[in-house]
């Protein structure tokens, strides 16, 4: 095996942090969907946090709601992610490009999965709710950057985990504020989707890695393997 931590879209150095802080993300996905499953109403959190569903915020904060909304839209996930891609291939570095649009991918359709098995509710029984969607999406996708940045500047464990998870933080607390905001989620909503971004990209990044070493091994043991049969 050759080592390759350059090229890593999951620093060595952060594993074992960002392991921990997936798996009890991961946990609290499972505590809230338990909580909450199959309810159409506020939970005592909800409440505490805030009355989730008054859609009480007037211009112009909700214009900057809305807009912060679209991005986890169709359309604008697409520019995010198109534009982060195209970002990573600028800096070459496709296999963050890959993880760019597979953490979204895992995050999103992990979400997916759990509103169906959850069976939470706002607005009307066709409105599942529980994990945010959009707020999974933009916590992946400020995760993935977030790394690009760490292996980019050489960043230390502390550093590296630090400038990872206030990314999470900071695009977590900006969309589920919004969601919130809009009345589109309840607060433990926005929770459980910031949490199923922080077990899901973390794991991405790993499998990523790992399947793009073992790829790049096979490479490396045809070329070797052709060069001894040449003859000389």
């Amino acid at each position: 095996m050759t080592g390759r931590p350059t090229s890593a879209v999951l620093p060595p150095p952060l594993r074992p942090w960002l392991g921990t802080a997936a798996a009890l993300a991961a946990l609290v996905v499972v505590v809230l969907g338990i909580l909450y499953a199959g309810q159409s109403e506020p939970g005592g959190l909800d409440t505490w946090i805030v009355r989730p569903t008054a859609d009480s915020v007037r211009p112009p904060l909700r214009y900057v709601a809305l807009a912060t909304d679209f991005l986890g839209e169709p359309a604008g996930a697409v520019i995010l992610v198109a534009a982060t891609v195209t970002a990573c291939l600028l800096l070459r570095r496709p296999r963050a490009a890959v993880l760019a649009v597979a953490a979204v991918g895992m995050a999103v359709g992990t979400a997916t999965l759990l509103k169906r098995l959850v069976g939470r509710t706002i607005h009307g029984d066709a409105n599942l709710s529980y994990p945010s969607g959009h707020t999974a999406f933009l916590t992946a996708l400020a995760l993935v950057v977030a790394l690009l940045a760490t292996a980019r500047l050489s960043l230390g464990r502390t550093a590296g985990t630090s400038l990872v998870l206030a990314a999470a933080l900071v695009a977590g607390a900006t969309m589920g504020w919004a969601q919130v905001a809009l009345g589109a989620h309840y607060p433990t909503d926005v929770l459980g989707g910031w949490c199923t971004a922080l077990a899901v990209t973390p794991a991405t990044a790993w499998l990523t890695d790992r399947t793009a070493d073992r790829l790049a091994d096979r490479r490396a043991d045809r070329t070797a393997d052709a060069g001894r049969r040449r003859p000389h």
